[in-house]
C-alpha cells in the first residue's frame, strides 16, 4: 500500500484560535439537508416510478393531492425544485459562516470559545475549575473520523463543548488540557512530541477505510497505543439480568397486573391500546440500557480514571482526581442472590451525554459483583481519601514535633495507599454487615418504630479520609463521602425523633443522585459525631491537594509508569496488604 507524509500535526494547544473539524457543519445542522431532502423525495415518489415505468397512456392517472403532485400537474415542478435549491444554498452559507466564525484556543490557564455569527458568544472554563472531560463520538461523526470534546465544569449550563474535533486531535487535546490542569510540568519529550510533523498515514481510499474502521474497533476507552486497559469486565448476562431485575421492572408488572385486573372487573378492552405504548416503550428502555453498557470500562489513567461506554456511538470520559465527592454503592434485593452492586457518583458538573447505563452521567459501575467494586474503588480511594488521610496525620505528626519535613513527604506515598486500602476494608466489610459489625455505631432497638427492618444495619462510622453511611435491609446502601468534599454537617430532630431521644445527620455535598444523610440514631452518639466528623472534615479540606493533583511532577522515571499522586493501576489489595 502506497503511503505519503502527513502535513505538519497541528498545535491545537499553542494559544492561537483555531478552527473546528471541516465537517462540524454538517455534523451539527447538515441532517436537516437530509430531511428536506428525505421529505422532497417521499412526496415525489410517485412521479419518479412513473418517470421510469409510465402508465398504459404515457401519462400519470388522476390528480394527486400531495405537493410534488400538484406542483407536476401545474407545471410548477422547476419552481419547486430551484426554490429547494436555494434554500439548500442558503442552509449551506449559513452552516459555512457559522463554521467560520466558530473559534477555540487553549492557553496556560482557560479554554475559550468563540461562536455566533449575528450573536457573538464568549465561553470560557478555567482549567483549575475543571471536573472532567468527555470525548463523544457519535456514529454519523465516526464516519468523518471526528469526536466532540466537551469540558465539565461545576454549575448548570457551564460545559464548554468543542464540536468537532479530528478523533486523534481531541485526545492529544484532552491530554494536554488535563496535564495544565493538573499542574505537571511539561517534559522536553511531550514537548518534542507535539512539535513533530504528524504520522505518515496510507494514501487513497482504502487508507481511509482502513483508518476508520480501525476507528469503529478502538475500544471506548481511547484511541492509539497507550489506550488503557480496563479494570472491570462487562458481561451480557449480567447485563440483561440486572435490567429485567431493576425497579423499572416492577413498575412495569404492577402497570400489567392493574390492567389485567381492571379488564377482568369491567370487560373494557380499551385500557389495551393505552397501555400498548408503554409496553413498547419499555422495550426502547431496556435495548438503550443494555447496548450502551456492552462495551462498558474503567481504568486508570495518569490524567485521572477513565470511563467508556457505548456501541455504535461512543463516549468517555476522564475524572479528575478528587471530583467526586460522594459515593454510594447500593443492591436491590433482586440482585442480592447472584451478589450484584451499582456504584453511583456525585460530582460538581454534568456531562451533556448519558452514562454507561442509559441514566444521567453518574453510574460509574451500571452492574458488577463485589470484586469488581473492590476493584473500581481501588482507583478512586487513594487520590480521594488516602491523600487527604496522609496529610492530616502529617500534619499532625509535624505540629507535635514527632516528624520532619523531608519524613513527611517521603512517607507521603506509602501512608497514603496504607490509609486508602484501610477505608477500603472498612467499605468491603460494611456492604453486607449489621449491628456493631465493621465498627459501625448503628441505631437503638427504639429506633425499630422508624425502621423495621433496618434498624440494625442502620449505622455510621468515620474511616481514614472519609464518612460511611450503611443503611437499608431490604435495598441495602453505603455511602461513601470523602471528608475533603464535606460542605457542611447538619444535625435535625423533629418531634418525633426528639420523643424517641433519636437524630438525623446529614452531610451536604453537591446536588446529584446521593444524599448523604442517615436518621434514627441515638441523639446523644449523633451529637458527638457530628462534632468531630466537622472538625475532621475541615482538617481534611485544608490538607486537600486534589485540584493541582500533579503540580511539580516531571519526568521522572516511576517503577508503576506513574508519579504519586496519579491513579496507580498496580495498587491491589490481597488478603488486607497492598501490592
Amino acid at each position: 500500500m502506497s503511503s505519503k507524509t502527513a502535513a505538519p500535526a497541528i498545535d491545537f494547544t499553542d494559544g492561537e484560535w483555531h478552527r473546528l473539524h471541516p465537517a462540524t457543519p454538517l455534523l451539527k445542522g447538515g441532517l436537516a439537508l437530509i430531511v428536506i431532502i428525505g421529505i422532497f423525495l417521499n412526496s415525489a415518489r410517485e412521479q419518479l416510478v412513473e418517470f421510469f415505468l409510465p402508465g398504459p397512456d404515457g401519462r400519470r392517472g388522476g390528480q394527486s393531492d400531495d405537493p410534488v403532485g400538484y406542483a407536476v400537474d401545474h407545471g410548477l415542478l422547476l419552481f419547486v425544485v430551484l426554490g429547494i435549491v436555494a434554500l439548500l444554498v442558503v442552509i449551506v452559507a449559513i452552516f459555512y459562516v457559522s463554521w467560520r466564525m466558530n473559534t477555540f484556543r487553549v492557553t496556560a490557564d482557560t479554554v475559550e470559545v468563540r461562536s455566533g455569527v449575528f450573536f457573538r458568544t464568549n465561553r470560557r472554563a478555567r482549567l483549575d475549575r475543571i471536573q472532567g472531560i468527555n470525548v463523544q463520538r457519535q456514529l454519523f461523526a465516526r464516519i468523518f473520523g471526528a469526536a466532540k470534546l466537551e469540558i465539565n465544569q461545576a454549575g448548570n449550563d457551564a460545559n464548554v463543548p468543542l464540536a468537532y474535533l479530528r478523533s486523534a486531535s481531541a485526545e492529544e487535546v484532552r491530554s494536554e488540557i488535563l496535564r495544565r490542569a493538573s499542574g505537571r510540568a511539561e517534559s522536553e519529550r511531550e514537548a518534542a512530541g507535539r512539535a513533530q510533523p504528524g504520522i505518515a498515514q496510507p494514501a487513497g481510499a482504502s487508507g481511509v477505510l482502513e483508518k476508520r474502521l480501525n476507528e469503529f474497533l478502538a475500544e471506548p476507552l481511547g484511541e492509539g497505543e497507550t489506550e488503557p486497559r480496563s479494570v472491570v469486565r462487562m458481561h451480557l448476562g449480567r447485563l440483561i439480568g440486572s435490567a429485567v431485575l431493576s425497579g423499572f421492572t416492577l413498575f412495569l408488572v404492577a402497570i400489567i397486573v392493574a390492567v389485567v385486573v381492571s379488564i377482568v372487573t369491567t370487560g373494557e378492552y380499551f385500557l389495551l391500546f393505552v397501555f400498548f405504548p408503554t409496553l413498547l416503550g419499555s422495550f426502547s428502555y431496556y435495548s438503550r440500557r443494555v447496548v450502551k453498557s456492552l462495551r462498558y470500562s474503567i481504568a486508570s489513567t495518569p490524567d485521572g480514571i477513565r470511563i467508556g461506554w457505548g456501541l455504535l456511538s461512543t463516549s468517555n470520559e476522564t475524572l479528575p482526581p478528587g471530583r467526586v465527592h460522594s459515593i454510594r454503592l447500593s443492591q436491590p434485593l433482586a440482585w442480592r442472590p447472584f451478589g450484584w452492586w451499582e456504584v453511583k457518583i456525585n460530582r460538581a458538573s454534568h456531562s451533556s451525554t448519558k452514562g454507561a447505563d442509559n441514566q444521567a452521567n453518574t453510574t460509574i459501575l451500571p452492574v458488577g459483583s463485589k470484586e469488581d467494586v473492590t476493584r473500581v474503588l481501588e482507583l478512586i480511594l487513594p487520590q480521594l481519601v488516602g491523600l487527604s488521610a496522609a496529610e492530616a496525620d502529617a500534619a499532625e505528626a509535624l505540629a507535635a514535633g514527632h516528624t520532619t519535613a523531608e519524613d513527611v513527604v517521603a512517607a507521603q506515598p506509602e501512608l497514603a495507599v496504607e490509609k486508602s486500602s484501610e477505608t477500603l476494608s472498612l467499605i468491603e466489610a460494611g456492604m453486607t454487615s449489621s449491628g456493631d459489625e465493621g465498627g459501625f455505631t448503628n441505631s437503638p432497638r427504639r429506633a425499630a418504630v422508624l425502621r423495621w427492618f433496618s434498624w440494625r444495619r442502620n449505622g455510621f462510622r468515620e474511616a481514614p479520609g472519609a464518612v460511611l453511611l450503611r443503611k437499608g435491609a431490604i435495598w441495602r446502601q453505603l455511602i461513601v463521602v470523602p471528608l475533603p468534599r464535606v460542605q457542611s454537617v447538619g444535625i435535625t430532630q423533629g418531634p418525633l425523633l426528639r420523643r424517641l431521644g433519636l437524630a438525623a445527620l446529614q452531610f451536604h455535598t453537591v446536588q446529584g443522585p446521593i444524599t448523604a444523610s442517615i436518621g434514627a440514631l441515638d441523639q446523644a452518639q449523633a451529637a458527638e459525631f457530628f462534632e468531630t466528623s466537622a472538625a475532621h472534615a475541615v482538617g481534611a479540606a485544608r490538607a486537600d491537594q486534589t485540584h493541582r493533583w500533579l503540580e511539580g511532577v516531571g519526568d521522572a522515571p516511576s517503577t508503576s509508569g506513574q508519579q504519586w499522586p496519579a491513579p496507580d493501576p498496580s495498587f491491589r489489595r490481597v488478603d488486607g496488604e497492598t501490592s
